[in-house]
């Protein structure tokens, strides 16, 4: 008498499985907040590596709050703090940059927008697949404050270099910016530790139209600008409410 009823008995299941699914991911917000600590690295005139100057890396903190647009894209808003520092004097080799000894320190307080794009479309949070690399790009505002230092600068050692002397007579009467458009760009991962909670780890390279980041520019190399990046790690939150029916999130 049964056995008839048996397909719409399993797609009535099926159906009311699905709801459940649903339900229970409409219940998950969309803002997401999250802290982040890591590390700020300086790339410019005062450093002989391409990959930035390590030696001299400082703390960098951040905020961010998102929104998620799709299983793909999410918008955020980024703040950073912390400082940033370059010193010809932390490198032997060449062994001219101990004699010229430029350094310079700043303070950072950035906010940017940025576009983050999963690559998996994972925005989800799907258990199945708890580590999601991302990539992000977007534009922000800088506000610094560079204290630049030539007092250990040994001209003497650079004797008749009068380019050097006249570049530093021209940066001296240059004023380093307080204000700096920058346009950042990375790549990230995220790993789910339960619907609510993610670990991030990032890199974040930030392109720049300066070349008075560090303060010097006719003296060092006028025909590159500098940058800086930072790498960080952090957590997530996403805020929701849990299923008022207590059933479990489904997976295929």
């Amino acid at each position: 008498m049964f056995k008839p009823c048996q397909p719409v008995f399993f797609v009535i299941v099926f159906f009311l499985s699905s709801h459940t699914f649903t339900h229970a991911q409409l219940n998950l917000s969309n803002w997401q907040f999250g802290v982040n600590a890591g590390m700020f690295i300086y790339q410019g005139d005062l450093t002989p590596s391409r990959m930035g100057s390590y030696k001299t890396w400082r703390p960098a903190f951040g905020l961010n709050i998102s929104r998620v647009l799709s299983p793909s894209f999410l918008a955020r808003v980024n703040f950073a703090f912390g400082s940033l520092k370059g010193n010809d004097a932390a490198y032997n080799d060449p062994a001219w940059r101990k004699e010229r000894s430029f350094n310079f320190s700043s303070s950072v307080k950035e906010i940017s927008a940025l576009l983050v794009w999963n690559i998996f479309g994972n925005n989800g949070n799907v258990y199945d697949r708890r580590f999601s690399p991302y990539l992000f790009g977007g534009v922000g505002l800088n506000f610094l404050k560079v204290k630049r230092d030539y007092s250990n600068f040994n001209a003497a050692f650079f004797g008749d270099a009068a380019d050097i002397q006249t570049g530093l007579t021209a940066d001296q009467a240059k004023t380093p910016p307080r204000t700096l458009l920058v346009i950042p760009a990375g790549v990230g991962l995220e790993y789910y530790l339960n619907p609510h909670l993610s670990l991030l780890a990032e890199t974040n390279f930030r392109y720049t139209t300066t070349d008075y980041l560090d303060g010097f520019s006719k003296a060092a190399d006028p025909l590159k600008n500098d940058y800086y990046h930072s790498h960080t790690i952090g957590l997530i939150y996403k805020f929701g409410k849990k299923d008022q029916l207590g059933c479990p999130v489904m997976k295929n």
